[in-house]
């Protein structure tokens, strides 16, 4: 029966991070088509429009002045912290539960890992943005 209740559990998750992916599809795509309806509204009218305006209507978000990379790095640098917490944890809890031990530290290194891709997946950013830019070796 305990069986049961934890699969239920992963289930709930994975059915909570589809929903969340689907709204946050939709939600862009109702975002977008309310950015282009002044431009379709206009065009079925027949009326002229300025290329600066269709160009910007057009145009997807501006750029934000944050380097794309932030977000990676924090990512990453918080995910490393929380794999280092868990092989601590699993260190407290051995005494207590033996067993668990290199279950826990196994899931505390697989948090670790994650946490480095995060961080060179930012520095493999920041080397495109640099060579798109012109900054970097070779340009």
């Amino acid at each position: 029966m305990q069986h049961i209740g934890f699969a239920l559990i992963g289930l709930g998750f994975w059915i909570f991070l589809s929903v969340s992916a689907v709204a946050g599809i939709v939600a862009d795509y109702k975002k977008r088509h309310l950015e282009l309806e002044p431009l379709r509204a206009a065009i079925e009218r027949g009326q002229q429009l300025d290329p600066s305006v269709v160009e910007r209507l057009m145009a997807r978000e501006q750029r934000s002045s944050t380097p794309e990379s932030i977000y990676f790095r924090i990512g990453g640098i918080l995910t490393v912290a929380s794999g280092i917490g868990i092989g601590v944890l699993s260190l407290i809890l051995r005494q207590f539960a033996p067993q668990a031990f290199l279950k826990i530290l196994g899931a505390g290194a697989l948090a670790a890992c994650v946490g480095v891709g995060l961080l060179i997946s930012a520095a493999a950013i920041d080397r495109h943005l640099n060579a798109r830019a012109g900054h970097g070796p070779g340009a």
